[in-house]
């Protein structure tokens, strides 16, 4: 039987200590999951003295329950570390050591992340976040007036924002499709995007996995049915990557964009956007690039002058990421998930917008509770047991409290949101 006694004796038979990996972590975190490599990503899952090692490479302020991973994550000590050095190198003589010595190094990072993601470096660029990937993209695509665009009231309100000034400014028409949380089945959410087509339909934007409840959508079927009519096809990731398996064959998609702060707990400022490579040439950037690179994926990052610290240290990220494994990283988050929502599930006025299934889910989710002042709860979470979580307001027709752990979250800390929300719901709020 695994315990946090064998695991220790485990480790010292390896050169390893627990100090040290608290300090750096990344080798004895891949030592820890050498020690577990025979047991299934779910039995993983539920292993806590596996798990109190993996929590000790971070820095987290465990005063508080951070329940809203989804926005931006903490990164673990390694990533802080790295990026620490390159910003101090950076400074000695920045013309020379970051353009210079640095800038040239991204280019190792390029190929890093296109072997994660499953694509040929040429067809992946560094950016700053989700949102300028998919800008590049809302942008760039040339479209006319009474072009339509295809997307769902459920998307990421940044990019709603960018359709909205494009029909403002080029005259194209945006058409929202709502779909039920949660929805029937899983082929629904294709369907629902084939009634909806017209032949003035040129793109449908959609997310791999929603920011609002975490449903997952079926990317090959919707972007190969678009294909099909010749119809450009645009994938939010945000949340996608490094949150769960899989890799760009499987989705067979020509345009995606995501974040690296949120799921890899890469630096802040951190994002990639993955073009297939005969469709960049059509793509315009969002800032002005050279012709000479037209058909050049790093047109796309010609943004001026930036820390090149941020970039480099995403190295870290995939190496902390890939240790853990990605599959037992998302085993963990389900499991999170199922913990605290299978509590709550059974009591009155619940409902649970995200569903089980784990093709369709992983660790972000949504509890709506009927009646339930959502602002309110939220603040009485914080301010009473200091609990971080997000109140989801009419967005999208969404009203719920999404709750994202990420797997530095103990088992504690989930059973104590549990035991809060139970009560709360059984009682109600304080007056």
């Amino acid at each position: 039987m695994y315990s946090r006694r064998s695991f220790l004796k485990s480790a010292s038979a390896a050169g390893l200590t627990m100090a040290s990996f608290s300090e750096n972590g990344i080798e004895q975190a891949v030592a820890a999951t050498k020690y577990v490599s025979h047991l299934s990503p779910e039995d993983v899952a539920q292993n806590e003295d596996f798990w109190f090692e993996v929590q000790q490479a971070f820095t987290v302020d465990r005063s508080i329950i951070n329940l809203n991973n989804g926005g931006v994550c903490p990164s673990p000590r390694i990533v802080q570390e790295a990026m620490r050095r390159y910003l101090e190198y950076s400074n000695q003589a920045p013309t020379y050591t970051m353009w210079r010595i640095l800038q040239p190094q991204t280019e190792g990072v390029r190929k890093r992340l296109a072997k994660a993601f499953g694509c040929d470096p040429e067809e992946m660029a560094i950016t700053r976040n989700a949102s300028e990937a998919l800008e590049i993209c809302q942008l760039g695509l040339e479209l006319k007036p009474g072009d339509e665009v295809l997307t769902t009231e459920q998307d990421y309100p940044r990019m709603l924002t960018t359709w909205r000034q494009r029909e403002r400014r080029d005259g194209i028409v945006v058409k929202k499709i709502n779909f039920p949380v949660p929805p029937p089945n899983w082929d629904s959410l294709a369907e629902m995007f084939e009634r909806a087509i017209t032949p003035k339909t040129k793109v449908i934007h959609f997310c791999h996995i929603t920011n609002l409840t975490g449903q997952i959508f079926p990317v090959k079927k919707i972007v190969q049915m678009a294909r099909a009519r010749g119809i450009e096809a645009i994938v939010d990731g945000a949340h996608a990557f490094a949150h769960f398996p899989f890799k760009q064959p499987e989705l067979d998609c020509d345009y995606y964009g995501t974040s690296l702060h949120k799921w890899l707990m890469a630096p802040f400022g951190t994002g990639f956007l993955f073009v297939r490579k005969n469709k960049i040439q059509k793509l315009w950037p969002m800032m002005p690039a050279e012709e000479s690179l037209d058909s050049n994926i790093r047109k796309f990052e010609q943004i001026g002058t930036h820390p090149e610290a941020n970039f480099l240290a995403i190295a870290e990220a995939l190496t902390f990421y890939e240790g853990i494994g990605p599959e037992r990283k998302a085993a963990r988050l389900r499991y999170l998930f199922h913990r605290w929502s299978k509590r709550l599930e059974g009591l009155k006025g619940v409902k649970i917008l995200t569903p089980y299934d784990p093709q369709q889910s992983c660790g972000l989710a949504n509890i709506a509770i009927e009646g339930m002042d959502l602002a309110k709860l939220g603040g009485y979470l914080m301010n009473e047991y200091r609990i971080n979580s997000t109140p989801i307001i009419n967005s999208g027709g969404v009203n719920g409290l999404r709750v994202t752990p990420n797997i530095y979250t103990t088992l504690s800390e989930i059973d104590t949101f549990a035991e809060v929300m139970e009560r709360v719901i059984k009682k109600g709020l304080p007056a």
